[in-house]
């Protein structure tokens, strides 16, 4: 493993290249599956010795899985809450990543597409993370994975039930899919929350920027499946895809909605976000979010001049606090941050 975090806090995410389909509102896709050691208790339940025995064991496995040669690992006792943050920011873990009471660690490979976060709520999670709407090369990426550990370590399963798991709404496959999608002109138009209600209906939900448990920042919604159950991994992948479209075809209806009734009011938020992104000397994490994503929705409805969209996406990570943190090369205060944060945006935008 030779992936450093201070390296990690300053290179691009491929996940956010806007290589995949639907890259104009679609950030990434994500696939995560969980799995736990047979007759091995599982985190909630288990004392520190179980837990440094089962980290133990999948480091040993790990090692022998060519997707991590060169990758990274990291100990989140061993991290400060500003490491544990970076991970946390660059979608590579969950946020429960930063509990201190548990032996939890994170194997990363060299170019962020695939992690494991081991003693989380199961004893796995293995993720895979892709650019724009790709959930079934990720569902592959992940599976892959789960093929060369499954080698080498033996999973909780039931014949009847499937993979078994620490919450009752993952077994089964295992399998959440995710997909994180820029939805500003249904939130405009106050339609937003018509669609997350029907999504509901259907066995989706649309959680926050992290995912669950987090709020939405910057019109930034994961849009994930809540069965596992009863139904096989790309049959779940396929279903969550087929709503992403749809969302995104009425994020474009909406798009029209608004140029077409309050053009003069939405050309005004579009520049005025420009204006004050590209000019100013501080800015809060908060308010850049939702800066960014007036800025996006004015690129993709052609107000403003076509900027790289793998820039904006970028920007969403790099200056996120601890990213700054860790660039800045030791505490900041956040008035610091704030004027590192309006420097990027200078620098990136103004180019």
């Amino acid at each position: 493993m030779s992936l450093e975090l201070n390296s990690l806090a300053r290179k691009k995410a491929p996940w956010l290249s806007a290589d995949g389909e639907y890259s104009h509102a679609v950030i990434s896709s994500r696939v995560r599956l969980a799995r736990n050691l047979a007759r091995v208790p599982y985190p909630s339940i288990s004392n520190a010795k179980q837990q440094a025995e089962v980290l133990d064991l999948v480091t040993q496995t790990i090692a022998s899985v060519k997707s991590f040669d060169n990758g990274g690992f990291w100990r989140a006792r061993e991290l400060d809450s500003t490491d544990r943050q970076i991970l946390v920011e660059r979608h590579l873990t969950s946020p429960e990543f930063m509990r201190d009471s548990a032996d939890l660690g994170l194997f990363v490979s060299a170019e962020e597409k695939v992690s494991v976060t081991v003693n989380e709520e199961d004893h796995l999670r293995i993720q895979a993370l892709t650019a724009g709407l790709s959930l079934q090369a990720a569902c592959e990426r992940a599976q892959e994975v789960d093929s060369s550990l499954d080698s080498g370590l033996t999973f909780d399963f039931d014949r009847e039930f499937g993979y078994l798991t620490a919450c009752p709404t993952n077994v089964g496959t295992g399998l959440r899919a995710s997909v994180l999608v820029h939805l500003p002109a249904l939130v405009l138009t106050r339609e937003i929350e018509s669609y997350l209600n029907r999504l509901n209906k259907l066995g989706f939900v649309a959680r926050g920027f992290y995912g669950e448990g987090t709020d939405v920042q910057g019109n930034l919604f994961q849009v994930s499946n809540q069965t596992t159950l009863g139904q096989t991994e790309m049959e779940i992948v396929r279903g969550l895809e087929n709503i992403v479209k749809q969302l995104v075809d009425q994020e474009g209806e909406a798009e029209k909605t608004l140029a077409k009734n309050a053009r003069i009011e939405l050309e005004d938020r579009v520049w005025r976000a420009y204006a004050i992104i590209t000019h100013a000397r501080m800015l809060n994490s908060g308010e850049m979010m939702n800066l960014l994503s007036a800025v996006r929705l004015g690129v993709g409805l052609k107000i403003l001049s076509p900027m790289p969209l793998p820039t904006l996406n970028e920007l969403l990570i790099l200056t996120q606090p601890a990213h700054l943190q860790k660039a800045g090369g030791g505490k900041q205060s956040g008035e610091e941050r704030d004027v590192r944060r309006a420097e990027l945006f200078r620098e990136s935008l103004n180019a």
